[in-house]
């Protein structure tokens, strides 16, 4: 299986960017071209890749080229000169040399057959590695981007909130100024509003760090962003059955199959292994040439006739200390422990399709009941506050209902971003997450 990724991802970085993140694909788009966790996996995949043209390598022929030069002081000896004749070459100076060339092919080699088809195997489970981290970023990136725009909604429900509590507070200091109120409301209400103030700060500060953890993946600073629209469509997910996300689960989550094709790979490494108990041939040709040059007789011979020599080297290993039969064992222990991750993959897989299934299904009752939630609590608070005016209700009674109305307003901001990103996250428990599926969502924003 090729992924077709990479491409897919060069294609995002050459298109023009804004300086901000204006919207979901603007900030994707710069999490594509600047986020370090992507940029790492895309290395790594390269680095796994490698393996392959490298064990391929011991198949191939392999030739090598050698010149060997000696220079000797003194002695005497004997080299053949021009004229074919055999001259002492007294004491003097000798240089030696020796050209050489050797060619050889491996013809039979079990181990370096079997550890090209395991870097195969490696190397496919690294493109799905790669694939798996490209769709986590569509996910951190999504998350990222809610987070930002939850803690926006958050603070404006504490803003508003203050500005409730201090309307209150407002009103019984004047209500007890003209003797209409008794001196505990003014410190009850005042002690509200200060609480919800310090709270309104923390909110401030949680929006900061949330827009820093935007920042963090694209790379840029974050400006305004399109937030979700109202009118949230509530559609279930397609299929509607659960155990058919589970099912694709099975055959396409990118970490479910990367730990398939390491468990291949293992496999051919337990078969390399066990070779290494196997013979191996070579065919090998070489040739050589040998000179001698000697100051004591000028004009004597440089290189003598080269020799060429063609023949096969068989190789039968008999007993390497227990090595070989170590290699094994320790083969077998990875791809037993691989096979492991492979079943735990597998069972994450199968529950996180199942759950985010149901969490799709539910969120849409549960967004619709955070809706009318609301609803009901501001037509609470209208109340109160006209049941307080007229003395029918406690300011006690006003104040419960304002953090009534917050708390569902947070609630419902939360539900409903939380929904968008549980059916993202349904696609990813299914490896099928991608662009499109940001592209799909992003028409959600205004």
């Amino acid at each position: 299986m090729r992924v077709l990724w990479p491409p897919l991802l060069l294609g995002l970085v050459l298109l023009p960017a804004a300086g901000r993140a204006g919207d979901l694909v603007d900030a994707y788009r710069l999490a594509v071209a600047n986020d370090p966790v992507l940029s790492s996996a895309s290395a790594a995949q390269r680095v796994t890749a490698e393996n392959v043209p490298q064990a391929r390598s011991a198949l191939l022929p392999q030739l090598s080229l050698g010149l060997g030069m000696d220079q000797i002081h003194g002695g005497s000896g004997s080299i053949t000169s021009s004229n074919g004749n055999i001259v002492s070459t007294g004491a003097g100076r000798t240089r030696e040399r020796d050209l050489s060339g050797s060619l050889s092919q491996p013809l039979l080699d079990v181990a370096a057959i079997a550890q090209l088809r395991a870097a195969h195997a490696s190397r496919d489970a690294g493109e799905q590695v790669y694939r798996a981290a490209a769709q986590q970023l569509c996910i951190r990136v999504a998350s990222a981007y809610f987070n930002v725009l939850v803690a926006e909604d958050e603070l404006g429900v504490f803003q508003s909130y203050e500005d409730a509590y201090k309307q209150e507070f407002d009103q019984s200091s004047v209500r007890f100024h003209n003797g209409l109120a008794m001196a505990s409301d003014v410190s009850q209400s005042q002690a509200y509003y200060l609480y919800i103030k310090s709270q309104r700060i923390s909110a401030e500060a949680q929006l900061k760090d949330a827009r820093r953890a935007l920042e963090q993946i694209t790379g840029a600073p974050t400006g305004e962003l399109k937030k979700l629209r109202e009118d949230l469509p509530l559609s279930a997910p397609q299929p509607a059955d659960a155990k058919a996300w589970v099912d694709a689960a099975m055959h396409s989550n990118p970490t479910v199959l990367a730990a398939d094709y390491t468990v291949n790979a293992d496999r051919h490494r337990v078969a390399a292994a066990r070779a290494g108990h196997l013979p191996t041939l070579d065919a090998r040709l070489q040739y050589g040439k040998f000179g001698v040059w000697s100051s004591a007789v000028p004009g004597a011979a440089a290189y003598g006739p080269g020799v060429t020599t063609v023949g096969l080297t068989l190789n039968v290993p008999i007993f390497s200390g227990g090595l070989t039969r170590s290699q094994v064992r320790q083969a077998l222990a990875q791809r037993d422990e691989d096979e492991g991750v492979l079943e735990s993959r597998r069972r994450q897989a199968a529950r996180d399709a199942s759950n985010y299934y149901n969490l799709v299904v539910d969120g849409i009752e549960q967004v619709q009941v955070a809706r009318t939630s609301v609803d009901a609590a501001r037509k609470a608070v209208a109340s109160m506050r006209a049941g307080y005016e007229i003395g029918t209700q406690s300011l006690t009674n006003v104040v419960v209902a304002i953090g009534t109305l917050a708390n569902v307003q947070s609630e419902y901001t939360v539900v409903r971003h939380q929904f968008v990103l549980n059916k993202l996250l349904l696609k990813q428990a299914a490896g099928t997450v991608d662009l499109h599926d940001l592209e799909d969502v992003n028409r959600l924003l205004q």
